[in-house]
């Protein structure tokens, strides 16, 4: 075999692998889209914002603020309300290796900074719910009492 020949079957198998790969990708990408709008519709419908909004209002007097950080959007966080954002134009090669996280966090100054974070986490089993780091179900009712809890654990009460 010339050189030429092994060159132009070199190619031939790269080509293979080359649309193998791009197969992968696509896939992923469309996995990760799905798992994200998954982790968004959780968000939204367990209104964690206005949960901890509601708390803010109510037991702090609207001293607090709610903030909502979505790990996958390209370094912006949004105020209060501006949690989801599926527009698929991103490169998701890079995330592979970064979590993928919803989190929304009430933060106050008493006696100290405080802060309730809740987190929609994407992980090796499905969707994690968690309050504080500490998992809870991915229901309404579980939820407000993880974040009465959470609050109680804030203050010491």
């Amino acid at each position: 075999m010339t050189w030429h020949e092994t060159l132009v079957e070199l190619r031939d198998e790269l080509a293979e692998v080359r649309a193998e790969r791009k197969q992968h990708s696509v896939a992923y990408a469309a996995a990760l889209q799905e798992v994200r709008g998954e982790m968004s519709r959780l968000a939204d419908t367990l209104g964690i914002i206005s949960l901890l909004s509601e708390i803010n209002a109510t037991l702090l007097n609207d001293q607090g603020a709610v903030e909502t950080i979505v790990s996958w959007e390209s370094g912006e966080s949004g105020e209060s309300g501006d949690a989801t954002a599926d527009d698929g134009d991103e490169d998701d090669a890079g995330d592979q290796d970064q979590e993928d996280v919803i989190t929304t966090v009430l933060a106050w100054e008493e006696d100290g900074e405080r802060e309730i974070a809740v987190e929609v986490v994407a992980t090796e089993d499905g969707i994690s719910l968690q309050v504080n780091g500490v998992e809870i179900r991915g229901e309404r009712d579980a939820l407000e009492q993880g974040l009465v809890e959470a609050f109680r654990d804030e203050l010491e009460v």
